[in-house]
């Protein structure tokens, strides 16, 4: 039995991003959501194009590249509220040092701390990293608080903020975190201009070419974006992210607090590919069922280009043979983090998959060294390394 099947709750009380809101009456998402789409529900996987192509926010030409390009520095936060990590605060801190010194092994980290909590997180991250008290934070989720950068192909750089809600308000405070991404951008000196829709980076895969890939569960939600069509969330993601084509899943609505982020499933590995985690054929809850609709659905989905996409798979881990009993926990190969010359991954306990997964990894992305870590602390809080960093872009 996969254990995020199992509903109860942490000895020490603590309710990580992976937490089940009920236990009864939820399913893979699709119908549920159509009444917040405008009545314009789309099958599994259907590509939809955005009429007029690529459009942008703030400045012409601009759109996210895919995180494979170089990258001038890593974007992380530090953690220290013991009223949102309890116990598993010293635990989750000591995952977040471990992968901001991993990280700077190959490229430069910025790492955005409350003034009081500067020592400690200089002390337990090292020298290499930089960390910085101009940026107060609520917690370490970066990828989805971040600034979201964007290159023109010239040599420009902006940013885009996605209006942080706190994952559609499930967690307060998030009051800092919703400002991360304006003060990152003052801090860097570059524009900034805010997206027409709510969302989180973790909630949207770009392949830097033309396409999104997103679950409806998570964008298309009152709890984000109540009162916007499908048509005009789509339009507000392609001007955002400088895109004309969306793949959208259906996900899974209400059973963690982040409604289904795509990046812990399908990733994006170049232009017009991509690889999705598979379950264990024996894993039969709505998470299994999701990498299953996800991979079909990219499998017979094309590209902004209108050509086919190449779909790899990478095996999750057996959550029997896993290091952590956690309910909430997130055993996600797929939510890696690509940084200069290296893979950032995560591995689990279960030796069989850590190694398949590593061998998967080190295919996809030949020259890459091909670091796994042990970051169960934060596996247990519902997320992964690819959601503690955001990067940006050399130009």
């Amino acid at each position: 039995m996969d254990d995020r099947s199992r509903l109860q709750t942490p000895a020490d009380g603590s309710v990580g991003r992976r937490r089940f809101l009920t236990a009864a009456g939820l399913a893979v998402a699709g119908t549920a959501l159509t009444a917040a789409t405008g009545g314009q529900a789309l099958a599994a996987g259907e590509r939809r194009t955005t009429a007029g192509g690529p459009a942008a926010v703030g400045a012409a030409g601009y759109r996210v590249p895919l995180d494979t390009v170089p990258h001038t520095r890593t974007w992380m936060a530090w953690p220290d509220s013991s009223t949102i990590w309890r116990g598993k605060l010293s635990g989750v801190q000591s995952n977040i040092a471990l992968i901001a010194k991993t990280i700077a092994k190959y490229e430069p980290v910025t790492l955005c701390a409350n003034p009081a909590s500067v020592a400690k997180a200089r002390s337990m991250c090292g020298s290499r990293v930089t960390v910085i008290g101009d940026i107060p934070v609520d917690d370490c989720w970066m990828r989805d608080t971040g600034p979201v950068f964007r290159t023109d192909g010239t040599g420009g750089l902006d940013t885009i903020g996605l209006g942080f809600n706190g994952w559609g308000n499930h967690q307060n405070p998030h009051g800092n975190d919703a400002l991360v991404a304006q003060r990152a951008a003052a801090y860097l000196g570059v524009p900034f201009a805010r997206a027409g829709l709510v969302a989180e980076g973790g909630a949207v895969e770009t392949d830097g070419a033309g396409t999104l890939m997103a679950t409806r569960s998570s964008i298309i939600n009152p709890n984000r974006n109540p009162g916007m069509s499908q048509a005009q969330i789509e339009a507000a993601m392609c001007a955002a992210f400088g895109a004309s084509t969306v793949i959208w899943f259906p996900g899974i609505a209400g059973q963690d607090i982040t409604d289904d982020h795509v990046d812990a499933t399908s990733r994006f590995v170049g232009a017009g590919a991509a690889v999705v985690q598979k379950p264990l054929a024996s894993d039969t809850d709505v998470w299994a069922e999701d990498e299953r609709q996800q991979y079909r659905a990219l499998s017979t989905a094309t590209s902004a280009q209108g050509t086919p996409f190449t779909v790899g798979q990478i095996q999750g881990p057996d959550y029997n043979l896993i290091r952590s009993t956690s309910p909430d926990f997130v055993g996600s190969y797929a939510n890696y983090y690509l940084c200069n010359n290296a893979v950032i991954s995560a591995q689990f306990g279960d030796t069989r998959a850590d190694s398949a997964a590593r061998a998967t990894l080190a295919r996809l992305f030949p020259g890459r060294t091909v670091e796994q870590l042990d970051i169960d602390y934060l596996g247990a809080g519902g997320g992964g390394i690819h959601c503690v960093t955001q990067q940006q872009p050399a130009v």
